[in-house]
């Protein structure tokens, strides 16, 4: 059933024309990943879906009955509203009901039959399943303090909260903008789990290559104002895209023979302009006027460096607290020339942390970093907010540097390197206020590589980087001739480009592992990873403020009746598995059974994970109980 048409659509910003009638047709259980160079229109294309954003010819259909669920990369936020209310957005009635019957739960004058009404209200809306459902989705996005104010958490989970919101609300069409960011690699295997079980189409943007591959099913490529839609992964669309560009390479060499031949004649002229010739010469002019525009965006960069001596780094005993959160503890390294770290772990455990002692942005509690004398260290933040929007990208780019002198001796002027990082001459004089945030990122990429260091440190680098510039700077960092440290929580990049894994697993513990990422889970399946929140001192001041956790009256009555039901499921199934052997050759029922069969695994695993999420609760508030007895 199609759910969404897009017909014709033309879409202009200035001079720029971003789409050149496009066409997309949307239907059920699409699952569309929408990739594309920064700054071609992927984000507008999402709003324009959305319906936040205008066009200027052509027609979208959409069905009256159809919901669409938009997640910006940028969300609006309440800062007095409660991580739950932010979740419901605010006033729906659901939320309104829980702050209702919560309210009546504390008051202890609130009549029985109050709390009855209540609770019959809870049951006819559904509201129990749905806040539950709420609960488990932000637990496994890594937040917990349910009543905390928003406005005292951290952008990344604040951007987690939006996602639970988006996830959890009932739409035909989810419609994701850069899902993956500020999300830990666990969490990211999670969401793929996820949404490969949502109903409904989803489209999305992302430059994460794995989550492509195991989610979409469809690639939408928006390349030069045009839509190229690939049925398959994007592996699938890796080898599509290839065979496309052949075709138009034969295409357009044909175009030419033919050229060089109409050329030909007309060059040899004829003794009388008859309407034979005058259509030879219309067809000529059509050729010329068919050319196929073979120029590809490819940004290439040639490897620049300064002299790295035998000395590089040597880190000796360092630790680093906030409060009373151990964050590095007695950690010890000694760099390489050729080393490949790749740095993982949960959000807020210090990976940022460690990268900015190494470049003297922070300073140890105790410890010291020696560092040689050749070292020429480049640091590529997760931010971009230091750089001055009022001036134009050249002028940011010199001063950093007037010519990049590549390996081989040549030397590359500032606007040369601008040229093959897809800034046109007439761009490079655009202020950069008014790049799109895909564009900062690839300009203060550049200015880092422009400045000649040995010694890369890239916190995050695949944040808002589009994969096409994502694969150059991997081949980039192939023929680096230095050490690389990359904090990233994308797994093909980790794959890409490590060769040591440096993982953060709690209480300032950094594992060492050697190998990729890839590497490092096939050798760790079975360790956990300590989870923890963003901004654990914002957190922990709100969480004193804040009531102790506990369950509500339908989740208490759920967790003390969960066993049973698991078992009273289980002992379904191995009666029916009894009746299948026994039937198998009454073929209507066995079509029964096996549906039953189905019916009750579905029901197994929903209660499983309710069993999972009762349990991390039921334990977190043991563990409250116990601390709180601690500090008595």
């Amino acid at each position: 059933m199609n759910i969404i048409s897009l017909e014709n659509i033309c879409k202009s910003y200035s001079e720029k024309a971003l789409f050149n009638n496009i066409n997309l047709g949307i239907n059920e259980g699409d699952k569309i990943g929408v990739i594309g160079i920064n700054g071609t229109g992927k984000t507008t294309l999402l709003k324009v879906i959305a319906g936040i954003e205008s066009y200027e010819t052509g027609r979208i259909i959409k069905g009256s009955s159809v919901n669409i669920e938009y997640l910006s990369q940028n969300p609006h936020f309440h800062e007095e509203a409660t991580v739950l209310e932010q979740v419901f957005k605010g006033n729906s009635p659901v939320m309104t009901l829980i702050r209702e019957y919560e309210k009546a739960l504390e008051d202890e004058n609130a009549k029985d039959n109050l709390i009855t009404s209540l609770t019959s209200k809870m049951d006819s809306m559904n509201a129990w399943s749905i806040e539950s459902e709420a609960k488990a989705v932000l637990t496994k996005l890594g937040i917990t303090n349910f009543n905390a104010k928003v406005g005292t958490l951290s952008g990344g989970q604040r951007k987690r909260i939006a996602l639970a919101s988006s996830l959890i609300t009932p739409c035909e069409l989810l419609i994701l903008d850069e899902p993956t960011n500020h999300l830990d690699n666990e969490t990211i295997d999670w969401l793929e789990e996820y949404i490969n079980k949502r109903r409904g189409a989803l489209l999305m943007v992302t430059h994460d290559r794995y989550f492509l591959d195991r989610v979409v099913n469809k690639i939408v490529e928006i390349d030069k104002g045009n839509l190229y839609t690939y049925n398959g992964n994007y592996e699938n669309f890796v080898q599509k895209k290839l065979e496309r560009e052949d075709m138009s390479r034969a295409t357009e060499e044909k175009r030419q023979n033919l050229l060089r031949k109409e050329l030909a004649w007309i060059k040899r002229g004829a003794k009388a302009r008859s309407t034979k010739q005058k259509a030879r010469i219309d067809r000529f002019e059509k050729l010329q006027d068919a050319a196929v525009d073979l120029t590809e965006e490819k940004i290439q960069i040639s490897v620049g460096g300064s002299y790295l001596g035998k000395k590089v780094i040597e880190i000796n005993n360092i630790n680093k607290s906030y409060e009373d959160r151990k964050l590095i503890e007695d950690f010890s390294y000694i760099f390489t020339r050729t080393d490949r770290i790749g740095i993982i772990g949960p959000n807020g455990m210090g990976k940022s942390t460690l990268i900015n002692i190494i470049c003297n942005k922070i300073k140890p509690d105790s410890g010291e970093i020696e560092v040689g004398e050749t070292v020429r260290i480049g640091l590529f933040s997760q931010e971009t907010n230091h750089m001055d929007e009022n001036l134009r990208v050249i002028e940011y780019i010199k001063e950093g540097g007037e010519v990049l002198t590549t390996k081989e001796g040549l030397k590359i002027s500032a606007s040369q390197m601008l040229e093959t990082f897809l800034f046109t001459p007439s761009m490079q004089w655009t202020p950069i206020s008014k790049l799109s945030g895909g564009e900062r990122r690839r300009l203060y990429l550049l200015r880092v590589l422009m400045e000649a260091p040995n010694v890369l440190f890239l916190d995050e680098p695949t944040n808002d980087l589009d994969i096409q510039t994502l694969t150059i700077l991997e081949d980039y960092l192939d023929n680096f001739p230095g050490a690389v440290m990359a904090v990233s929580h994308d797994r093909y990049f980790l794959d890409r480009m490590a060769e040591k894994i440096f993982s953060f697993e709690g209480y300032g513990k950094i594992v060492q592992y050697t190998g990729n990422y890839s590497d490092f889970k096939e050798s760790n399946n079975n360790v956990p990873v300590v989870e923890v929140e963003d901004k654990v001192k914002s957190i922990n001041i709100e969480r004193k403020k804040d009531k102790a956790l506990k369950f509500s009256y339908k989740e208490q009555r759920e967790y003390d009746e969960i066993d049973d039901v698991i078992a009273t499921i289980e002992l379904k199934l191995e009666e029916i598995e009894s009746e299948i052997t026994n039937s198998s050759t009454n073929y209507s029922l066995l079509q029964e059974l096996l549906e039953k069969k189905e019916e009750l695994e579905k029901q197994l695993e929903e209660k499983m994970e309710r069993w999972v999420y009762l349990n991390e609760i039921a334990e977190k508030i043991l563990q409250e109980k116990s601390d709180n007895f601690d500090k008595k």
